[in-house]
């Protein structure tokens, strides 16, 4: 867990990324802190994080428990706003939007995947695909043909008329993917999406991200496993708050290809 001290003097400081974001930008922060009281003290979850990602990258942001890495996908994801700092996300200042204005942004650039796959337990595959383009007002037709055609693309085409309860994990994180995908955002946020899957299912979720990627997404995966880590290119370590490392996955230096988790 982060531990608790009085606010430094730096909080306000420019961070490396003060220019802000430049061509081919998705995600950009500068010096990003998220801050809560508990009682008469500040607990810092964050501590200036710089981070640059750009277009059709694939990113883990990896750390253990009470890392910060929950509290830094809630900002990029524009379910929080920071405490300090600055965050644009396709070139806009997103930082001090209101909540009316995150969830629109939510809705139209950030496609979320979550490790309990967060599916409406009584809609059929379709309607949760649906949801997405009918928070956006899409008409019936277009968004009909929208989700079917992208649950196809995630091979469950099949299965498009099954609810939750009549799938496997698997199939309900592909149909997680597939509601992320409908709405073509910007990035797909992808928090431990294997953390309720076994080995076999966790590696075949993991080759559809890189098809994903192969095919122009830009992906950032929330994993506390590095194995899962080393599917993406690039691995954002972050400890006690801060950006610990940013470089390669073992995948890119040639220290591995991605693996099957190991046991939690």
């Amino acid at each position: 867990m982060a531990d608790t001290m009085v606010e430094p003097p730096t909080i306000d400081a420019p961070g490396v990324n003060a220019g802000g974001p430049h061509p081919g930008d998705v995600i950009v922060t500068d010096n990003l802190w998220k801050t809560y009281e508990m009682g008469d003290q500040l607990v810092h979850a964050l501590r200036g994080v710089d981070i640059r990602i750009r277009h059709n990258e694939y990113v883990a942001i990896m750390g253990p428990s009470g890392s910060g890495k929950s509290t830094l996908m809630n900002l990029i994801g524009c379910l929080d706003s920071p405490s300090k700092g600055r965050y644009w996300l396709n070139g806009h200042d997103v930082s001090q939007l209101n909540d009316d204005e995150l969830a629109r942004i939510r809705n139209k650039e950030i496609g979320f995947v979550f490790q309990t796959f967060n599916l409406l337990a009584r809609a059929t595959a379709l309607h949760n695909v649906e949801l997405p383009l009918i928070y956006n007002g899409t008409p019936a037709a277009a968004r009909i043909e929208r989700a079917k055609s992208v649950l196809e693309s995630v091979n469950l085409g099949a299965r498009m008329h099954h609810k939750p309860n009549e799938l496997s994990g698997g199939q309900r994180q592909r149909v997680a993917i597939a509601r992320a995908l409908v709405n073509n955002p910007s990035i797909i946020l992808a928090d431990e999406p294997t953390g309720n899957l076994d080995s076999k299912t966790s590696v075949e979720i993991m080759a559809l991200f890189d098809d994903l990627h192969a095919k122009g997404n830009t992906i950032v995966l929330v994993t506390h496993e590095p194995d899962i880590a080393d599917f993406a290119h690039r691995v954002i370590s972050i400890r006690d708050g801060s950006v610990e490392s940013d470089g390669p996955s073992r995948r890119i230096t040639g220290g591995g290809t991605g693996g099957a988790k190991t046991s939690h």
